[in-house]
């Protein structure tokens, strides 16, 4: 049994009544025994708690910063009619601000409530217990106890680059030939042969369709497809540092969803890697359809490692699932200790197999550090941000003396421009 707010205040005007009027101990027994037996009487005539059949439905998956519904169903298969109040209990991190519902179920009655999950972490949300409590006729006191309903809603990452979508499909049908944009490069396929206009490339002229014909004629060519685009997510120590208001992890996730599946809808085959010092998650063969399904599964769970990535362990990962020649796209860290202790030594085992991509979050802060002035100690970090800025340059730089393609751009910037340099690699043949 509980006691409740009623109760507590007819207790405290009883004893103040009996401290003014009576002021007598045996009157204060008397009338609190009263008030006690009579709150019994009023516990023992609630609905019972325990003949609720509690069942869940409703959203099983959510994007991180979307909110998702799950239904509960309560059926009072008792005798009596239970009122009082139910509490849905969540972890914090799942994000629910309504926790309490009001309840009022006659005999066989049946009410549903709808609680909102908003969860502000990846992984796996599951609620903790369902406590209902069951006041009776005079509201002095109820009765109490606790249901447990499991019940998982998987948190996959953020996908806010999805809005570039649309625009970079576009682009994919033009060098595709769905529309009258026509390229040519090397490893392309050929596609037909049309009328010259004026702007084509000379070196597209077909001369001996043209010597058949009454015009120049050239040959037009379409991407080629089904090559092997291998994503890779540097998931140590570097990959947890905070830009904004998420991990640079977060931001390198939703980066690789878009590439995924824009790299799908293109008709390459698409693979991922997470790694540190172990693999975090691996996703190979999946058809279009399912390419972003199973990414964002298998992300879901994946955090950060405090520890330094193994880098010769990550490339021996990576030549293991791209035997042969491959777009290989890693999204790590460009700070110079990271590149030059770790990714330089065997690098060179990469770039003469496969055409490597090296994308990387860069703060936005660091620029807006640069500008400050004012006083000494916002010079001072200016000039850190500055010489931060210069290093990472000349990291990038380094890797584009090995013939590396690199992106190093802000968290709103780095899935957009790694799409567009998928496109330009598509475009020229080097894919």
């Amino acid at each position: 049994m509980t006691i409740t707010g009623r109760l507590v205040a007819l207790l405290a005007a009883a004893t103040a009544v009996v401290a003014i009027g009576v002021r007598s101990w045996a009157g204060f027994w008397w009338i609190n025994g009263v008030i006690a037996g009579v709150a019994l009487i009023d516990a023992s005539l609630a609905g019972s708690p325990r003949y609720l059949a509690i069942t869940r439905t409703g959203a099983t998956t959510v994007r991180l910063g979307e909110g998702a519904e799950v239904a509960l169903t309560v059926i009072n298969v008792g005798r009596r009619r239970v009122r009082g109040v139910l509490r849905d209990a969540w972890l914090p991190s799942a994000g629910v601000q309504v926790t309490r519902h009001p309840l009022d179920l006659p005999v066989r009655g049946r009410a549903s409530m709808v609680t909102i999950v908003t969860p502000t972490r990846r992984g796996v949300r599951r609620p903790d217990r369902i406590t209902v409590r069951s006041s009776g006729p005079l509201g002095l006191a109820a009765r109490q106890t606790t249901h447990r309903v499991p019940w998982e809603v998987r948190t996959l990452p953020r996908f806010s680059s999805r809005k570039h979508l649309p625009s970079r499909l576009a682009r994919l049908r033009e060098l595709d030939g769905s529309t009258a944009t026509h390229i040519r490069g090397q490893g392309t396929e050929f596609d037909s042969l049309r009328d010259f206009v004026q702007g084509d490339d000379a070196r597209s002229i077909d001369w001996r369709a043209t010597a058949r014909a009454r015009d120049v004629m050239v040959r037009t060519w379409r991407p080629e497809r089904d090559r092997h685009v291998l994503i890779v997510l540097d998931t140590g120590r570097s990959s947890a540092g905070r830009i904004g208001t998420g991990t640079r992890l977060d931001d390198a996730m939703d980066a690789a969803m878009l590439l995924a599946v824009l790299a799908s809808r293109a008709g390459d085959r698409v693979d991922l890697l997470a790694y540190d010092r172990q693999v975090r998650a691996d996703v190979r063969g999946r058809s279009v359809l399912e390419v972003l399904g199973a990414v964002s599964d298998a992300l879901a769970e994946v955090e950060p490692e405090l520890a330094e990535t193994d880098a010769r362990g990550l490339v021996t990962q990576i030549l293991r699932r791209a035997p042969h020649r491959s777009l290989v796209v890693l999204l790590t860290s460009i700070e110079p200790a990271i590149i030059e202790s770790g990714l330089l030594p065997v690098l060179p085992r990469l770039t003469s197999r496969h055409t490597v991509v090296v994308a990387s979050v860069a703060d936005p802060r660091l620029a807006e550090m640069a500008q400050e002035r004012g006083g000494v100690e916002a010079i001072y970090d200016a000039a850190a941000a500055a010489s931060a800025t210069a290093a990472r340059e000349r990291a990038g730089a380094t890797l584009l003396r090995m013939g590396v393609t690199v992106i190093d751009a802000p968290p709103d910037l780095l899935a957009p421009r790694l799409a567009d340099t998928y496109l330009a690699l598509k475009s020229s043949g080097r894919l």
